[in-house]
């Protein structure tokens, strides 16, 4: 078994890998992820072979992460991904290849594998991202916005009256200002999903992951296909492929 470690700019997402089997752990928010925590976590499950991790996040959870791996495990092997120009069946189509976020580069590599064909990956977290694949591997390029909660935040600090809340209401047109926000922020999101996905082949599939991908997916006009752990996927490929 290998560990996979996925760490974003909000959560940790872990999971154990059996080849492409993946088996998922329970995130953690960044303010959980403290030392004692992931010893606590980690010492509970088998010695992995082999550790990948992905981060996009601050490079001090990256370090702390690793130092607990080696702790527990000082022999493992630890693989740090990171974007390629051309890899597993992928052409990266940005100028800088290894400017793309590792994140949206495994997303692209699971995507490729586990869905063949035309495809829209869309990260909906801390940024929705949004990457559009075609027919034979070849990244067409992407879109970044920002996430629902970031949207929720910036009215909070750039105006007056408009405070910041994390509660759920009805969607469509409101009667109050936190339910103006809610809806608001949620058809930016969707809409800007839309109007990608309107652009591209009718065969094209719709990936979402992400930590809003349901409550977005529920808005669309179509039905998506929802991936939480398509990150760990990437990184399960990349473990297989060095075998």
């Amino acid at each position: 078994m290998n560990l996979l470690i996925d760490i974003g700019n909000t959560r940790l997402k872990w999971g154990m890998a059996n080849g492409y089997q993946i088996i998922a752990g329970q995130p953690l928010v960044h303010d959980q992820v403290v030392r004692h925590e992931l010893v606590n976590i980690w010492e509970k499950i088998s010695p992995p072979q082999r550790i990948a991790i992905a981060c996009v996040s601050a490079g001090q959870l990256f370090e702390q992460v690793r130092s607990v791996a080696l702790e527990l495990w000082p022999s493992v092997d630890i693989i740090s991904a990171k974007a390629q120009a051309q890899a597993f069946g992928v052409q990266n189509a940005y100028e800088n290849p290894e400017k793309l976020g590792v994140d949206r580069w495994l997303s692209l590599v699971a995507v490729r594998h586990f869905y063949p064909g035309p495809a829209c990956v869309i990260d909906c977290g801390t940024a929705i991202t949004v990457d559009v694949l075609d027919t034979y591997g070849k990244h067409q390029g992407g879109l970044i916005s920002p996430g629902l909660m970031l949207m929720k935040k910036s009215l909070s600090l750039g105006t007056e009256q408009l405070q910041f809340s994390e509660t759920h209401h009805a969607f469509g047109l409101a009667t109050n200002t936190a339910a103006a926000i809610y809806s608001g922020t949620l058809s930016a999101a969707v809409g800007l999903i839309e109007h990608v996905v309107a652009r591209q082949p009718d065969n094209m599939q719709v990936i979402l992951t992400g930590g809003d991908a349901q409550l977005v997916a529920e808005r669309l006009v179509f039905k998506p296909v929802i991936d939480a752990d398509i990150v760990l996927r990437g990184l399960s490929i990349i473990l297989k492929s060095d075998e």
